[in-house]
């Protein structure tokens, strides 16, 4: 798909956060009562999209996902079952969908085996991927992690509009605060019915509970999150449609 390139830059004007962070004790808290549910019998995998920016800026964010992702799948495996797609971009419009996975073990192998590169944005492809798997089998929630967006954004609104149509709720993490790109993230969670996610990288426990929530909705579905009485949850919740 041949993409226009509208917004250049990766600078942006820095934008405070009005969002409350919840406590480390309140996160905590938050992971032990999802270990405690009772894991449903033969329940169906619940399907999620991983995709991260994997150009050259993104490289401490990445290692930092690898680090944390196993928490998604123990989440999961108390509501239901989890199966996980890795999708990323870098370079010169190198982008690339992993075989699904249902453990962590595995999807951090695939995630060790790949560095990052220069190179612009292409969520598009992303966006366009998760329609593609959409429309194959159910695909219950996009995760994508990014600090920049340098490409049409009506092009990708389109293609967030069209995810809502299906049912894919894009819960979008923006690290840091580039104008243009929050601009685009919070219209495209808002289309999908999903959430917009910013944070950085001192948020480290944060995300990790954030990653949690959305696995445990992805799994269990909504009626799943909202029995996990916690404001991580409950946040999630407010900002979903």
């Amino acid at each position: 798909m041949a993409m226009k390139k509208n917004v250049p830059s990766r600078q942006g004007k820095t934008i405070p956060s009005t969002r409350p962070e919840s406590s480390r004790s309140e996160i905590d808290a938050f992971l032990n009562q999802t270990k405690q549910l009772a894991p449903v019998q033969g329940a169906a995998f619940g399907r999620l999209i991983f995709a991260l920016d994997a150009t050259m800026s993104r490289q401490p964010m990445w290692d930092m996902a690898c680090a944390m992702q196993g928490e998604m799948f123990s989440a999961a495996a108390s509501t239901g079952n989890l199966s996980v797609q890795l999708v990323y971009f870098r370079g010169l419009r190198e982008s690339r969908a992993s075989r699904w996975v249902d453990n962590a073990e595995s999807l951090r192998a695939l995630m060790e085996n790949i560095q990052c590169q220069g190179g612009l944005t292409q969520i598009a492809k992303v966006l366009s991927h998760a329609k593609r798997e959409s429309e194959k089998q159910p695909l219950a929630a996009l995760v994508y992690v990014g600090d920049a967006m340098e490409e049409n954004i009506d092009e990708l609104l389109v293609l967030a509009g069209e995810l809502g149509l299906r049912g894919v709720k894009a819960f979008v993490f923006h690290d840091g605060r580039d104008a243009n790109a929050e601009l685009a993230f919070r219209q495209i969670a808002q289309l999908t019915g999903g959430a917009y996610l910013p944070f950085d990288r001192n948020s480290a426990v944060e995300l990790r509970a954030l990653l949690v929530a959305i696995a445990t909705y992805a799994s269990g579905g909504r009626k799943a999150l909202e029995a996990i009485d916690n404001e991580t949850a409950r946040r999630l919740l407010a900002d979903m449609r």
